[in-house]
C-alpha cells in the first residue's frame, strides 16, 4: 500500500493534475483495487512491467504456428494485452481461454469493433455505421446500442473495446474516417459518443474514444501516411478537441493518440502526435486532466512507423507519455531498448510503473481480478440475439432522413393514381428495397442500357423511384456516382416525378449538380438489406421519417435537416417480437406444414401473421401441384373460394349501407324487384348477410346443363368457342349461353325455402347482392370492387380473371375437374356457379396472395381505415361485425363469421376473442382477425388439389391449429 501511495503522489507531481480531475479507471471498491493493483507491481520484474505495456496482435483464423507465437509472446516476454482480428467467435474464445490461462497476469483482450463485432468477426452481429447513427435524434438509442456491444464484448472476454470514434468530421474528403463519424456538428458528435460509452461501459468494457486529438478533417489516411492538420489551437479547441474533454467529463476509461502532425501542437513536422509529449503528456493528461488509459493508434501504421525503427517509436510512443503499445512491432528488440533506457536515465522505471498501475487498474476494472474462462455454450446465439435484431431495426427506423419532398410525394399516397416505376443506379444490389416496394402496390423494374430507350419507358409512369445502391462491405468503400449515372439522374428527373433514394454515404450528394428536377430525396445510408427494407416501407407509409442529416450537402441541405412524414397505418413488415410474438414458438407453424404436405393434405400453400400492423410471418410451403415442378412463392395467387363473400361483396354493400343505397332492414323484394311475390320477398338484407333468412345452402346449377345420363355437358348450353350466343367463358375452350344467367337467378328465385327456422350457411344470398350492387351502381361488380377498393390498398395482386392480370404459373391451380369442365382449373373459378356467372361471383371467383388478404382484414381491424385513407365508417365496421341473431344460435355477423357459439362446432381454435372475426373457403382458404389481440391471420391453399374430395386438411382442422400456435405465442 505505501508503494501505492508513492505512485499516486508521484503521478500527481508528473502530470500537475488539477483537484477536479476524476480517474475513470477508479472502482468503487478502489481500496480492494489498490491492493490488487500494488499485490501484483510489487512481485513483478522490470521485464514484467515492460511486458504489460504491449498489446499485440492475435488471429483467430491461423494456424498452430501464429498461436505458438502468441503464446510464446506471453510466456516469454510478459505480453500483457492481446487485440484480437480476424476470425470467429467460437474460435476466439477458445484461444482466449488459452492465452489467459498460460499468462502469469490476467489479459486485457481488446478489439475494434465500432459496429459490432462483425467489423473483425464472421457470424457476429452488425450494427449501422456511425454516420448512419448520427442521423437519429434518440441518444438513448444509441447508449442502447452500446449496451448491446458491451454484452456481446463481455460475453466474448473481450475487456476493451476501441470505439467510439468521436472526430467530427468536417471534411467529406476523408478517406478514413468518413462513415465512421457521428457527422460534422461537434455537439451531436459528443452527445453520441457519452451515449454510446455510457452504455458499454455499464457492462463492465472500456471504452476508448479515438483519434486524438481528431481525424476529422484530413484528406490522407494515417495507415498509409501522415496527415497534416494545419489548424491552430484555437479552431482545435472549438472543434476537435470539443469532444473529447467532454467524454472525458462523462467518465470515459480510455483515449487512442492518432498519428497526425500538427504543427500548432508538436513543431517537429516528422513527428506523430501520437509520440509527441507535447501532446500525449502536456495537451492530454496535464491540460485536459485525462487520468485514464492513454493507447497509441496501431504502431504498425505508416502514420507512425515511417518516423523511426519500430523500437525506437515504441520507445518513443512510452516517453510521450502513453501506456499501453497498440499493435507494437518488434518486442524483443524493443525491450531492451526500454531497459537501456531505464539504464541511461532517459526513463526511469517509476515512470513504467506508472504506466503499468494504470493498466493493472483498468484490467480491475473490467472484473479480470475475477478471471473466468469463456462459456461456448450458446455463444453464436448469445452474439446474434432477437434483441439484437429488434435494435437494429429501432436504429435503421429511426435513421432514414427525408432531406426534400416537394409536393409531398413521401409517403406515397392515392395508390389508384400511381403508376410507379424503380429505376437502379450504383453498382450494388437493390433486390430487397424492389421486392419490399412490391408488397405495397405495383412497381415495375424499368431498365435500357440506352438513356433514350429507358426515358422512353418511363413515359406512362407517373412516380419514379430512383434508388442508388453502392456497397455496404465496409464504411470505406466507394459511394461515389459514375459520370454516366449523374447524367442519366438529371435526364429521368427532367420529365418525371422523382424519389431518389440514396443507400450510400449522405456525402454521394455532393456531387449531384442540381436537385432542382428532384422533387423528394430520401438518404437511408447504408445499402443494408434492413435499410432496403425499412426505407421502402418509410416510402409507403408504414412508419414515418424521424432521421436528420449528420452532414452538410453545400448549401443545399444543412446539417440536422430531416422532414419528418406521415404514417399511414399500412402493412410495416418485421420480425415477431417487433409485435411481442414468439419466434420460437411461431416456429411450431413449419412442424404442422410438414405434416400438411406430408400427408398431402394439399400440395401447397401460404401462410401470414400479422400483429398491431406490423406482418411478422409470410410464408410459402410446397408446390403448386403434386408434380412439384413449381414451388409456391408469396406472390402466387390462389382461389380464394367463400372468402369473396367478405373480401369483395361485404366492402361494397357496406359501402352501400352508408350511402343507404342498401339498408339492412330493406326486404328481398325491394332489394330486386323480379323477387316480389316470391317465397323470399320477406326475406330482409340483415338476414341474408347473417344465414338466417332459410336460404338453402347451394344449387349445384351446372347439373341441369348436362345429360342426366351421361353427365355431359349439352351443346344447346355449352361451346367449344365464342361467339354472340355462347359468350360467357366459364372455362378454357368452354363457353356457356348467355341467357342461362337469367336461368340461375329464377333457380334461386324458384327453390324452396328451407321450412325449419335457424342458422344454415348459403350462397345464394350472394348471388343476389352481387345483381343488386351492379344494377345498383351501373357497373360489374370486380370493377367496382376494384377501384373502390383494390388500386387504393395496394392489393394490385387481388383479382377477379386472373388470366387477364398474371402470369398462368404465377396462379395457383385448383382441381383436376372430370365432372363438370373435364380440365385442369387453373386461373379460373373453381366454383362451378361463379364459373357459369363468367368468373365473378357475389360468393366465388377472387384471387389474391396472402399479403392482399391480410391489407383487406387489417383495414377491418383499423375500423375501414388503411394507408391514408378512410373506406368505411368505424361505426359500420362494427354494425357488420356483430351478432343479430346470436339469441337464436347463430353465430354469423353481417357477411363475417364469427367464434363458434357451440363448442362442437370448430369455427375457430376456440382462442380468439368474440370480437373476432373472418371466414373460410372451400378450396382451403382462411383468415381472421382479432380485435382484442390485434392478430391477422390468413391461410390460403388448394386442398381441393386433385379433387374436391381431398378432405383431409378440413377434417384434421390444421388451419385452425395453426391459429392456436399464433395465439400461443403472443408474449405481452
Amino acid at each position: 500500500m505505501k508503494k501505492e501511495l508513492l505512485l499516486i503522489v508521484f503521478i500527481s507531481f508528473v502530470f500537475n493534475l488539477s483537484a477536479q480531475s476524476v480517474d475513470p479507471l477508479i472502482t468503487k471498491d478502489a481500496e480492494a483495487q489498490n491492493i490488487w493493483v500494488d499485490s501484483i507491481v510489487k512481485n513483478m520484474t522490470l521485464d514484467e512491467k515492460i511486458g504489460q505495456l504491449f498489446m499485440i496482435q492475435a488471429y483467430s483464423n491461423k494456424d498452430k504456428k501464429h498461436e505458438d507465437y502468441i503464446t510464446s509472446m506471453i510466456t516469454k516476454y510478459h505480453v500483457g494485452n492481446l487485440i484480437f482480428m480476424q476470425g470467429t467467435p467460437e474460435k476466439q474464445a477458445r484461444l482466449t481461454n488459452k492465452y489467459q490461462d498460460s499468462a502469469k497476469v490476467p489479459l486485457l483482450i481488446g478489439f475494434d469493433g465500432e459496429w459490432g463485432l462483425d467489423m473483425r468477426l464472421k457470424d457476429t452481429y452488425r450494427f449501422p455505421w456511425n454516420m448512419t447513427l448520427g442521423a437519429i435524434r434518440n441518444d438513448s438509442l444509441i447508449k442502447e446500442f452500446g449496451e448491446h456491444l458491451g454484452k456481446h464484448c463481455k460475453r466474448l472476454g473481450i475487456n476493451i473495446n476501441f470505439a467510439p470514434v468521436v472526430d467530427i468530421n468536417t471534411n467529406p474528403d476523408n478517406p478514413i474516417i468518413g462513415n465512421r463519424s457521428f457527422g460534422e456538428n461537434k455537439e451531436n458528435v459528443t452527445q453520441k459518443a457519452i451515449a454510446f460509452t455510457q452504455g458499454m461501459q455499464s457492462k463492465g468494457v472500456l471504452a476508448n474514444a479515438k483519434h486524438f486529438p481528431g481525424h476529422g478533417d484530413t484528406a490522407t489516411d494515417s495507415h498509409q501516411t501522415l496527415p497534416v492538420l494545419n489548424f491552430d489551437m484555437a479552431r482545435l479547441d472549438s472543434i476537435e478537441l470539443y469532444p473529447y474533454k467532454k467524454v472525458f467529463d462523462a467518465g470515459i476509461t480510455s483515449v487512442m493518440t492518432a498519428h497526425l502532425s500538427i504543427p500548432s501542437l508538436e513543431s517537429d513536422s516528422r513527428l506523430p502526435t501520437s509520440l509527441s509529449k507535447n501532446v500525449v503528456t502536456n495537451l492530454l493528461q496535464q491540460k485536459l486532466g485525462f487520468l485514464g488509459l492513454v493507447i497509441t493508434d496501431g504502431l504498425n501504421m505508416k502514420g507512425a512507423a515511417n518516423y523511426a525503427t519500430s523500437a525506437e517509436i515504441n520507445l518513443a510512443a512510452i516517453q510521450a507519455g502513453n501506456d499501453l503499445l497498440l499493435i507494437p512491432q518488434e518486442i524483443p528488440g524493443t525491450i531492451n531498448l526500454i531497459k537501456k533506457a531505464v539504464e541511461l536515465k532517459t526513463l526511469t522505471e517509476e515512470r513504467i510503473d506508472v504506466s503499468v498501475c494504470k493498466i493493472l487498474k483498468a484490467k480491475y476494472w473490467a472484473g479480470l481480478n475475477k478471471y473466468k474462462p469463456i462459456s461456448l455454450k450458446n455463444l453464436h446465439e448469445d452474439l446474434n440475439s432477437i434483441q439484437d435484431e429488434l435494435l437494429h431495426r429501432e436504429l435503421v427506423k429511426s435513421s432514414l432522413t427525408v432531406v426534400k419532398d416537394v409536393g409531398e410525394n413521401i409517403p406515397v399516397r392515392n395508390l389508384e393514381k400511381k403508376k410507379i416505376a424503380y429505376v437502379k443506379l450504383g453498382d450494388d444490389s437493390g433486390y430487397d428495397f424492389v421486392n419490399m416496394l412490391k408488397n405495397y402496390g405495383k412497381v415495375d423494374m424499368i431498365s435500357d442500357n440506352n438513356l433514350d430507350g429507358l426515358i422512353k419507358k418511363l413515359k406512362p409512369y407517373n412516380l419514379v423511384l430512383v434508388g442508388f445502391h453502392k456497397s455496404n462491405t465496409n464504411p470505406w468503400k466507394s459511394y461515389k456516382f459514375t459520370n454516366k449515372e449523374l447524367v442519366w439522374l438529371q435526364e429521368i428527373a427532367r420529365d418525371n416525378t422523382v424519389i431518389l433514394d440514396v443507400f450510400a454515404s449522405p456525402y454521394s450528394l455532393l456531387q449531384v449538380k442540381t436537385f432542382t428536377n428532384i422533387e423528394s430525396v430520401i438518404v437511408s445510408y447504408q445499402n443494408s438489406k434492413l435499410s432496403q427494407q425499412l426505407s421502402a416501407q418509410l416510402i409507403f407509409g408504414a412508419f414515418g421519417a424521424k432521421g436528420k442529416l449528420p452532414v452538410s450537402i453545400r448549401g443545399e441541405f444543412f446539417e440536422g435537416r430531416g422532414f419528418l412524414t406521415s404514417n399511414l397505418n399500412r402493412f410495416e413488415y418485421t420480425i415477431p417480437e417487433a409485435a411481442n410474438l414468439s419466434s420460437i414458438k411461431l416456429k411450431k407453424i413449419d412442424s404442422l406444414a410438414s405434416i400438411i404436405l406430408k400427408k398431402k393434405m394439399a400440395p401447397g400453400f401460404q401462410v401470414l401473421v400479422a400483429r398491431n400492423g406490423k406482418i411478422v410471418l409470410e410464408k410459402s410451403y410446397g408446390h403448386h401441384s403434386d408434380d412439384k415442378s413449381e414451388k409456391v412463392k408469396n406472390s402466387d395467387v390462389y382461389d380464394l373460394a367463400s372468402l369473396t363473400k367478405i373480401l369483395a361483396s361485404l366492402p361494397l354493400i357496406m359501402k352501400a349501407e352508408e350511402e343507404h343505397k342498401i339498408t339492412l332492414n330493406e326486404k328481398l323484394q325491394d332489394l330486386l324487384p323480379s323477387f316480389k311475390g316470391s317465397n323470399k320477398a320477406a326475406v330482409s338484407v340483415r338476414e341474408i348477410l347473417s344465414h338466417y333468412g332459410r336460404l338453402k345452402a347451394w344449387i349445384p346449377f351446372y347439373v341441369a346443363t348436362q345429360d342426366s345420363v351421361t353427365h355431359k355437358n349439352l351443346p344447346s348450353f355449352y361451346s367449344s368457342k365464342k361467339s354472340a350466343k355462347f359468350a360467357i367463358k366459364v372455362a378454357k375452350n368452354l363457353y356457356i349461353n348467355k341467357s342461362y344467367k337469367d336461368s340461375i337467378y329464377k333457380y334461386i328465385r324458384d327453390a324452396d325455402q328451407r321450412e325449419k327456422a335457424g342458422y344454415k350457411y348459403s350462397d345464394l344470398g350472394y348471388y343476389l347482392f352481387k345483381e343488386a350492387l351492379e344494377k345498383t351502381y351501373d357497373k360489374p361488380l370486380n370493377k367496382l370492387v376494384d377501384e373502390d377498393f383494390y388500386q387504393s390498398l395496394g392489393a394490385n395482386r387481388t383479382s377477379y380473371l386472373p388470366l387477364q392480370k398474371f402470369a398462368k404459373n404465377e396462379i395457383i391451380p385448383t382441381e383436376k375437374d372430370n365432372y363438370y369442365r373435364n380440365q385442369l382449373i387453373q386461373g379460373y373459378v373453381h366454383d362451378q356457379g361463379a364459373a357459369m356467372l363468367g368468373g365473378v361471383g357475389g360468393h366465388a371467383g377472387l384471387f389474391a396472395n396472402a399479403n392482399d388478404v391480410a391489407k383487406i382484414m387489417q383495414m377491418y381491424l383499423q375500423k375501414g381505415y388503411y394507408g391514408g385513407k378512410r373506406y368505411l365508417k368505424m361505426e359500420t365496421v362494427n354494425k357488420f361485425n356483430h351478432r343479430y341473431f346470436s339469441g337464436k344460435n347463430v353465430r354469423r355477423g353481417l357477411g363475417f363469421d364469427k367464434p363458434q357459439l357451440n363448442p362442437r362446432v370448430k369455427a375457430t381454435c376456440g382462442c380468439v376473442s368474440d370480437e373476432s372475426f373472418g371466414h373460410s373457403g372451400f378450396t382451403g382458404t382462411y383468415t381472421w382477425a382479432d380485435p382484442q389481440s390485434g392478430i391477422v391471420y390468413v391461410f390460403l391453399s388448394n386442398r381441393v388439389y386433385p379433387t374436391a374430395a381431398n378432405r383431409s386438411l378440413v377434417n384434421s382442422n390444421m388451419r385452425t391449429e395453426i391459429q392456436q400456435i399464433i395465439q400461443d405465442a403472443i408474449i405481452d
